[in-house]
């Protein structure tokens, strides 16, 4: 496929409105069947997002499910070849940079080197209190985060100093194999683009129209090699109508998309892999 498309993986969380009735009942095997057709059809990655507890008032806006991203995408692992494993995202807060560090190289071991790190600053305010973390000035200390595990991943011995992590004489083992774990950050504002841009690897924005995209986009000097992984919004429906979906995809690589990143529309994890050969199909046409 020449248009770089991945994956917002279905079944792994329960998004009011977004949902879509069959995941509820597909569970990891209709998810796997689904990952290993996406990993033959050449698609870039799968995604899986963060929440550890999520309370009940908060719940019903932002959905209660979401699995647990280490043990999913290492299942995923286990069942592709090809395919990266994308966290989208991890909240910095809730982690120690080394925690990240180990679990994640580890996931990197054994996937061959397919790890995505997509990271955020996070926003439930009620969640970072049941976890114990720091939410008021939670940025600085996710800017340090950043920096602490991009001197940490692919080392055996990492060291840092910085203003809300330091360490030193540790030995993490097993530990990332690739040279350069890529970091994607996640958010909806301009301080996030440049937060991506001064420490990661890429952005990965949510909630955000192709007007609002283009304009911050517009404004920003990308450095070679990063990428702008944008979303069509709701689901593509290929076999509903593929010139639509084609139109949809070419707005969002004119909006500066480096990669699309997209959920699908389906009814059955039948229907959602016969819709993934026709974005493939539609991919290579767009090229």
């Amino acid at each position: 496929m020449s248009l770089r498309i991945g994956l917002v993986s279905p079944v792994v969380t329960a998004n009011p409105g977004a949902h879509q009735p069959w995941e509820a009942e597909a569970g990891i095997e209709g998810l796997a069947r689904i990952a290993t057709v996406a990993d033959g059809l050449g698609f870039d990655h799968l995604t899986c997002s963060e929440h550890v507890a999520v309370p009940r008032a908060v719940a019903a806006e932002r959905g209660a499910t979401y699995w647990d991203p280490l043990a999913t995408l290492g299942y995923l692992a286990a069942r592709t070849e090809r395919i990266r494993l994308a966290t989208q995202v991890l909240v910095l807060g809730y982690h120690h940079p080394l925690e990240i560090a180990k679990r994640y190289g580890t996931l990197d071991v054994v996937s061959g080197g397919r790890v995505v790190l997509g990271l955020g600053v996070g926003s439930l305010e009620e969640e970072f209190a049941l976890l114990g973390a720091t939410f008021e000035g939670r940025g600085a200390i996710a800017d340090d985060a950043l920096a602490a595990l991009r001197a940490s991943l692919g080392r055996r011995t990492p060291s840092y100093a910085g203003t809300h992590y330091s360490f030193d004489d540790v030995v993490v083992e097993p530990h990332a194999v690739q040279d350069r774990v890529p970091l994607w950050i996640g958010g909806r504002t301009p301080r996030s683009l440049r937060r991506a841009l001064a420490l990661g690897d890429g952005w990965v924005p949510f909630g955000l129209g192709l007007s609002a995209l283009t304009e911050m986009l517009a404004n920003a000097e990308l450095p070679e090699g990063f990428e702008v992984v944008l979303s069509p919004g709701r689901p593509v429906d290929v076999l509903g109508d593929r010139d639509a979906t084609a139109t949809r995809l070419r707005r969002v690589l004119d909006a500066g998309a480096t990669m699309i990143s997209t959920a699908v529309h389906a009814t059955s994890a039948d229907h959602y892999c016969e819709q993934l050969a026709a974005l493939a199909a539609v991919g290579e046409e767009i090229g």
